[in-house]
């Protein structure tokens, strides 16, 4: 027997208010936006470094990457403080990001991924705050 995948034709980017489909931000993946996002604004916390750019295109979507080097440690502690940047990126930028920009949040070592969690959404708004500011 053979199982057809669930109907969600009136689940797509049309049926979905423009609102909905702003406030979850895009994952970057092409390298040439990390760089383009290096070169921009910076600020670094104790649990993480955000760097932003205001794209300056005419696309509202948020957009943003993640990265830890090999100094955060090995895979399984880059993928878990990769993790743990991902879920406060999704609940944090939603309400506190301008739209329009490209932010990547790097992991620090040690920081990232053994910071309590509150404190680090702390840190990425204060990031934000002064990021735009």
């Amino acid at each position: 027997m053979q199982v057809s995948p669930p109907d969600t034709s009136d689940q797509t980017a049309e049926a979905l208010p423009l609102a909905a489909v702003l406030s979850c931000p895009q994952v970057l993946t092409k390298r040439r936006d990390f760089i383009a996002a290096s070169k921009a604004r910076r600020q670094g916390t104790k649990g993480l470094m955000l760097q932003g750019r205001a794209r300056g295109d005419d696309d509202p979507q948020i957009r943003v990457g993640f990265t830890c080097s090999k100094k955060v440690g090995n895979a399984v502690a880059r993928n878990r403080a990769k993790r743990r940047l991902r879920a406060i990126a999704f609940e944090i930028l939603p309400r506190e990001a301008q739209s329009g920009w490209d932010y990547v949040l790097i992991g620090r070592h040690q920081a990232t991924a053994q910071r309590d969690f509150t404190d680090l959404k702390s840190d990425l708004s204060y990031a934000l705050t002064k990021v735009h500011g």
